[in-house]
């Protein structure tokens, strides 16, 4: 069965939050696939990707060649670069889960109608027997709740 992550953002913005996720995902030799809800959300992403210190290769569909991208940006929860790891931010929702190896839910604290909408996805994952796991952001980084 898939575990599925739920990660809280309290302390910092999803683009300074993935591209630290998802550097520890290429250091564990996974490709990841990340699904936003706009190709103007990917453009931002994408952004922060680039930004880092130590980028991060990464690749959408206006690039192409996803089976050459560790890091897949999509509108659509299809792993065409491989991925095993399913990253979906704020409020997006993916069917089929059982794909994936591991799913991170990254939703923003800070937004109540996007927190309610994780709380529903975990009530429907929980009773679908995927493993769940609860993280929030605290000073030090992120902690497990649940």
């Amino acid at each position: 069965m898939t575990e599925i992550g739920f990660y809280h953002l309290t302390r910092s913005t999803l683009a300074q939050a993935l591209p630290r996720l998802l550097a520890r995902t290429l250091a564990s030799g996974q490709r990841a696939l990340v699904v936003a809800k706009s190709a103007a959300d990917l453009d931002r992403l994408s952004a922060a990707l680039w930004a880092q210190p130590a980028w991060l290769p990464h690749g959408s569909a206006a690039e192409g060649d996803p089976d050459l991208q560790p890091i897949w940006l999509s509108l659509a929860p299809e792993a065409l670069n491989g991925a095993r790891f399913l990253f979906l931010v704020d409020d997006v929702a993916a069917d089929r889960l059982d794909e994936f190896d591991r799913v991170f839910a990254i939703f923003d604290g800070n937004d109540s109608a996007v927190v309610e909408a994780a709380r529903a996805r975990w009530k429907a994952s929980k009773a679908a027997g995927h493993v769940l796991t609860y993280w929030q952001q605290t000073e030090t980084g992120w902690q497990k709740k649940a």
